[in-house]
């Protein structure tokens, strides 16, 4: 049987400022800090996750504060839109929602969908778009009610330095279907409620440069390790050298480079975020892995103290 991806798991990101980072996420667009933590390859450098309540796979968006990094440009060989689900009838609110902060918006329509599309404070490129499936949030937070609140990944659109390549990865070795072409794009869908339309630009994308405003890879959900194994041997058969699996603590992880330049990752839905956290708790605490503990002090005191709180229009 052919492997299939339910969709995507989650989206990473690099910003400059921790504290700009949760008050754009938590404190205007109304996500839950589900956890906070460090990257594991650079531990002087947080890891933020947002999401729902639980930190649902196809909810999470994720990010590197690197306050001295470079500035990205946005190009081939990433994710150029991240792109957000809301309840239908809830676009206007929003749109008042972002004029209140002074974000500027502006509505687009893509195979016949109307989006709202602006940018976070680093430059990272996010729509709005409404759609009947995925259940309603459960989190409220900064005056978004369950309502209007952000269901989770609408999707995203990819940005390829070889289309016909990327087109053929989605397709072939994830599992996606392709359910509509236009406007440029050729749309895919996956078994998902959320986190299950893809946007393909069909012309090449000049190569973008990483750094602060743009994705460092999207991740393809897998239900469990024996599936993520199967993944690593698809992945594989396919021609690409796919990494050993990485231990992220609350999902394990694979990764490589579609031939468009994109990286892409295979995470697993389990263990998830309340493993080593209350679920009422999530995202209060600095969680380190075990390997870590024994540096916390020297940790903590390289890193900016930052808080999730309600973020007043006229103080943007």
């Amino acid at each position: 049987m052919t492997l299939q991806t339910a969709g995507i798991h989650h989206i990473t990101a690099f910003v400059r400022d921790a504290q700009q980072n949760a008050d754009f996420y938590a404190g205007i667009l109304g996500l839950r800090l589900v956890k906070k933590t460090i990257n594991f390859d650079a531990p002087e450098v947080y890891h933020l996750y947002f999401g729902d309540e639980q930190g649902s796979p196809g909810t999470i968006i994720t990010f590197f504060p690197w306050a001295t990094g470079r500035k990205g440009r946005i190009g081939g060989g990433q994710v150029g839109v991240t792109t957000y689900a809301v309840p239908a009838g809830s676009l206007g609110f929003w749109e008042q929602r972002l004029a209140n902060y002074r974000i500027p918006v502006t509505k687009v329509t893509r195979i016949g969908e109307a989006y709202l599309s602006f940018a976070d404070y680093d430059g990272l490129r996010i729509e709005l778009v409404e759609r009947e499936a995925g259940a309603l949030s459960t989190w409220s937070f900064g005056g978004v009610s369950a309502e209007h609140a952000i269901k989770g990944f609408g999707g995203a659109v990819l940005y390829s330095m070889n289309p016909d390549k990327t087109a053929d990865t989605l397709t072939r070795t994830l599992g996606l279907e392709q359910i509509a072409e236009g406007d440029g794009y050729i749309r895919y869908r996956s078994s998902a409620d959320i986190g299950n339309i893809i946007d393909l630009k069909t012309t090449p994308v000049p190569q973008g440069g990483g750094g602060t405003g743009t994705v460092h890879h999207i991740a393809w959900r897998a239900k469990d390790d024996a599936e993520q194994l199967q993944w690593g041997r698809t992945v594989q058969s396919h021609g690409y050298q796919p990494t050993p699996v990485q231990d992220r603590q609350y999902f394990n992880a694979i990764y490589f480079r579609e031939e468009g330049g994109i990286l892409f990752e295979i995470a697993t839905d389990p263990p998830g975020f309340a493993r080593d956290e209350e679920p009422d708790k999530l995202g209060q605490k600095l969680m380190l892995p075990v390997w870590f503990e024994p540096n916390r002090a020297v940790i903590e005191a390289n890193l900016s103290p930052f808080e999730i709180r309600e973020v007043e229009a006229n103080r943007v």
